[in-house]
């Protein structure tokens, strides 16, 4: 009886550690979740400071931070990053910026990120997927 306890239990562990694995996936939205941290790949770029960078085949490293409404944009090839920006949910799994206009709004959802943001006369887009 006790091998059979031991084999169950064992079982049971197995279970829930590979479903706790597979729940982890790209699909987490950032809406959702009290932590999401996701990777967006596609065009960036950035003009300001005497810089205009420009790609194709960039990224941006997306952070929600400890508040619960401010996520830090970190993007590739030197762009600098944008942190500290706070969202509103709009909608079941959309998020817009606080403050978002026609020519200036970041957009992001579990599958896309748009950019387009101006501070200080600088500029930065990305046009993402992950």
């Amino acid at each position: 009886m006790k091998k059979a306890i031991r084999i169950l239990g064992l079982f049971l562990l197995t279970f829930f550690v590979v479903t706790a694995v597979t729940s982890c996936s790209d699909d987490d939205d950032p809406a959702n979740n009290d932590f999401f941290a996701g990777t967006y790949k596609g065009s960036v770029s950035y003009n300001g400071d005497g810089n205009n960078i420009s790609t194709n085949d960039g990224s941006v490293f997306v952070t929600k931070i400890a508040s619960g409404t401010k996520y830090n944009f970190a993007f590739s090839n030197s762009i600098p990053d944008l942190n500290g920006v706070e969202f509103n949910q709009q909608g079941d799994n959309t998020l817009v910026m606080v403050g978002s206009t026609a020519t200036s709004y970041i957009r992001i959802d579990n599958n896309e990120l748009k950019i387009f943001y101006t501070k200080d006369g600088k500029t930065w887009t990305a046009n993402a997927t992950r």
